[in-house]
């Protein structure tokens, strides 16, 4: 609530940080949800609320808002929020905009029936962005006046460098408020806050970050709104991973604004984050496309084992489906094992033999065939069957197929196209092997349910199961050193020689790249999964599937 001094000017200021979950292109939903935040910020007196990111259309909106009827339509919602706001808090509503022709990512700073718009100066164009592509960029933007006081609404990318937050401290702006949508990244919100501090203490602004909550296809946001003063001292710092309104109090002394110090939640172990992030992008992935449940292959070992647990903690054990699909190699342990997962997890088990299919199919081929040898064929017949009944599955009772395979296993190819890389989403698509178990032990005793996953499952060699005897490292090296290799070759874009002094010997190494290049056409075949690491394939990674590129020996 607005306070005044003797001379009229305005001595505090209490404002709601608005860390909500829209969704992309539901504009009525989003609206809905922006109208809640607002009656929470009014019923605590708040003079002003501030909104995520183009909150309005849901980030990234990508090509959506190359639509004009998708810009009219953001245009009908700011228009609605201005007609409303004669009474309540003020709002700085994110959208897109359109203006002489153009489309910019704007911050709407609603008050009173008036609104005065900003546009966000500096587009990201790297990695999962490529708001150059869809928007304008705008001018350096100038503060507002909001009650005689002016405010600097730097738009995310915005205060990644200091020339704009620079701008504003010169034009007079005496706090920042940020929206943001900033995706989760392992280890990202230390660099997010101390990004924050460095433009705080050049600017000698306090400066709150708003950040959105929420899965968006690939993408998940953790959050984590906060709150730095002038000197980067941490003053408030939201809980990650859950939507909520925020109320900070802000006082004018003779040194110029300050956030009162509020709730700081601290962030949590790295695990935990990851295992979030797995959660919610699944939930809302399944959830936001009105899928009534998910089903899933249980193979017994431990990515399905995870996944199924990822899958109840997202959504629940009423809508998760387990389904053994056991072949003539099929083990005892695997079926024991499924069971096991699907009986602690308390989740339905289908079980649907295969035999039969291959059989069927091995004749049906036989001539074309010509009694060649067996082979890889004969094999994925085996994964393409299953994935033929767990599509049936979902055909028939709306289900989304969950596809279990993880990080390492795409690198290199090991999964069948049209088989087990059939699916909707892939929860694991950027989970190393090794951190499919380290996952899977911090489930264990940190979840709901305790020690879903069998230490058998745990320490058991991991098996395709598509020929007898068959284990992964028939055909790959060791996942500790398979995935030392995939970090640097994908993570860092280390050479050969780089990783042939540290991890492994060149043929290795060698090995290991050319089987990444040669995946590539079955990776932009794959469904879409959570992104958590620094590059994930998909958006963030983008190469040619053509490509005869191999690094030479060096003399």
């Amino acid at each position: 609530m607005l306070d005044f001094s003797a001379e009229g000017s305005i001595l505090s200021l209490t404002i709601a940080l608005a860390q909500l979950n829209p969704t992309v292109g539901d504009i009525p939903g989003n609206l809905g949800k922006i109208r809640h935040a607002r009656d929470t910020a009014a019923a605590a007196h708040a003079d002003l609320l501030v909104l995520s990111e183009l909150a309005v259309v849901g980030y990234p909106p990508e090509d959506l808002v190359l639509r004009p009827s998708v810009i009219d339509a953001c245009h009908q919602a700011v228009d609605a929020l201005i007609r409303e706001s004669h009474s309540g808090p003020a709002v700085i509503a994110t959208t897109p905009w359109r203006a002489d022709g153009r489309v910019y990512n704007a911050a709407v700073t609603i008050d009173s029936g008036e609104a005065t718009v900003r546009f966000k100066s500096d587009l990201p164009n790297y990695g999962v962005f490529d708001e150059k592509r869809i928007f304008t960029a705008g001018p350096m933007p100038e503060p507002v006046n909001f009650r005689g006081t002016k405010i600097g609404v730097p738009v995310c990318e915005d205060i990644w460098s200091p020339a704009i937050t620079a701008h504003l401290a010169k034009s007079g702006a005496e706090l920042l408020l940020v929206p943001n949508g900033s995706p989760f990244e392992t280890g990202k919100f230390s660099t997010r806050l101390e990004l924050a501090r460095a433009r705080a203490q050049e600017s000698k602004l306090p400066l709150a970050y708003i950040n959105q909550v929420g899965g968006q296809d690939e993408l998940v946001f953790d959050g984590r709104s906060f709150v730095v003063n002038s000197g980067g001292e941490l003053a408030a710092a939201l809980e990650g991973w859950t939507e909520q309104v925020a109320i900070t109090s802000w006082h004018r002394s003779a040194d110029g604004w300050s956030c009162s110090p509020g709730t700081i939640v601290p962030v949590g172990e790295g695990l935990a984050d990851v295992y979030s992030a797995l959660v919610m992008g699944l939930r809302d992935y399944v959830t936001k496309n009105g899928f009534p449940g998910i089903v899933l292959g249980l193979s017994g070992g431990i990515d399905s084992a995870l996944s199924a647990a990822i899958g109840v903690d997202a959504l629940g054990r009423d809508k998760v489906v387990g389904v053994r699909l056991p072949s003539p190699f099929t083990s005892q342990v695997s079926m024991e094992e499924a069971q096991l997962v699907a009986d602690r997890l308390g989740i339905r088990l289908l079980t649907m033999p295969i035999g039969a299919g291959i059989d069927s199919a091995e004749a049906t081929l036989a001539p074309a065939f010509e009694s060649r040898p067996r082979d890889v064929a004969e094999e994925n017949l085996q994964a393409r069957i299953r994935g033929l009944l767990l599509m049936a599955l979902s055909n028939k009772f709306g289900w989304m197929l969950l596809t279990t395979g993880n990080k390492s296993e795409m690198s290199v190819g090991y999964a069948t196209l049209y088989g087990d890389m059939c699916g909707g989403f892939s929860v694991l698509k950027d989970i190393y092997k090794t951190d499919v178990y380290r996952l899977a032990r911090w489930r264990n005793a940190a979840g709901p349910d305790r020690d879903v996953i069998s230490e058998r499952t745990l320490t058991r060699a991991p098996t395709a199961e598509l020929r007898p005897n068959q284990t992964d490292q028939d055909s790959l090296p060791p996942y500790d050193q398979l995935d030392a290799i995939l970090r640097g070759l994908i993570e860092e874009e280390q050479s050969v020689d780089e990783l042939s002094k540290t991890v492994a010997p060149r043929d290795v190494v060698s090995r290991v790249q050319q089987m990444l290049y040669t995946a590539e056409y079955k990776r932009r075949q794959a469904p879409p999964g959570v992104k958590v690491s620094h590059r994930s394939f998909g958006r963030d990674r983008r190469y040619p599937i053509t490509n005869r590129f191999r690094e030479r020996v060096r003399e």
